[in-house]
């Protein structure tokens, strides 16, 4: 267990139910990389997909019709930086109980395809980057921005929250739903309630979302000593919480219609989404299943993809 990190509760979900046996098919051999891809993989490019997928739809509705081309590839060039020089830092600080958890030991640092100095230095250049770009691209703020979900990643919940609390993935998921407000001061250079909510729609998104993840995960976890909630939690605890977020998160989101004056193309998909995604949670209290689990992580991603699609058409059409 590493330094500082609390016992670990026994799980009681059921190996039986989760094939906490199949190691060596979550452990599949990775390809040697290219250095090039090494740094690449620092950098968590399809964590980076889903933030940008939040940020141009935010620019689409601060602008109320599409921002120039410019002023898009600026703040999704500097926000991918921002975002990769983060999770390249995650890495550093995690590289010890990478090693530990199947899911993570093809990582660049476990492997020794990169030296922890060098992605360190690797990542404090992307953010140095990232700062340069959006300052000089957009504005101070959105810089500001950007710097601050960096800093509160790395430091609340990489070396904090992270291997001492269950809660890590819901206070330290803040920082992941930053990147709408950048993309909103992007364009207007201030915030206001509607780029709030939108911040609101991703924190409360994040722990369903990771939690479904963790269940099918949650060997890896405990040999870590990272005390996610389905690691430390009953599957009726964790789901509970899961479907107290969904209903949440589906109720804020609907508080955008009037905040923003969105139409019925946006509120129609926030309800049947939303609903969607409580009735999956609930599904997973009753079937408490690895495959089942993974549905519905799979589906968090389309309901938030599919929301802010439904929240640019909304704003073009309107």
């Amino acid at each position: 267990m590493a330094l500082g990190v609390q016992p670990i509760v026994p799980s009681r979900i059921s190996s039986r139910l989760f094939g906490h046996g199949d190691g060596k098919r979550r452990g599949a051999s990775k390809k040697k990389r290219s250095k090039f891809g090494s740094y690449v993989a620092l950098t968590k490019p399809r964590i980076i997909e889903l933030l940008l997928v939040t940020t141009i739809p935010t620019m689409v509705l601060a602008a109320g019709k599409w921002p120039s081309v410019s002023l898009m590839a600026i703040t999704l060039l500097g926000g991918s930086l921002a975002a990769g020089g983060a999770n390249a830092i995650n890495m550093y600080i995690d590289r010890d109980i990478d090693a530990l958890m199947v899911r993570t030991q093809g990582r660049p640092l476990v492997t020794g395809d990169v030296s922890p100095r060098n992605a360190l230095v690797f990542a404090v250049l992307l953010e140095i980057a990232a700062f340069a770009v959006l300052w000089s691209g957009a504005n101070l703020l959105s810089a500001l921005l950007a710097l601050s979900a960096t800093m509160f990643y790395v430091c609340i919940y990489s070396l904090w929250l992270k291997r001492t609390s269950k809660q890590n993935i819901v206070i330290g998921g803040a920082a992941g739903a930053v990147p709408v407000l950048v993309g909103w001061a992007a364009v207007q250079n201030s915030l206001g309630w509607a780029p709030v909510i939108l911040f609101l729609v991703i924190f409360l998104w994040t722990p369903p979302h990771f939690w479904a993840l963790a269940i099918r995960h949650s060997d890896d976890y405990r040999a870590a000593g990272v005390p996610m909630l389905p690691v430390v939690a009953t599957m009726q605890e964790t789901v509970r919480s899961m479907v107290i977020y969904s209903v949440i998160l589906t109720v804020t989101s609907l508080v955008l219609v009037p905040v923003a004056n969105l139409g019925y193309i946006y509120g129609i998909t926030a309800l049947l989404f939303g609903t969607l995604f409580i009735l999956g949670s609930i599904r997973l209290g009753r079937d408490p299943s690895e495959s089942r689990s993974m549905r519905l992580f799979s589906f968090s991603i389309t309901y938030v993809s599919v929301l802010f699609m439904a929240l640019t058409v909304d704003v073009l059409v309107n």
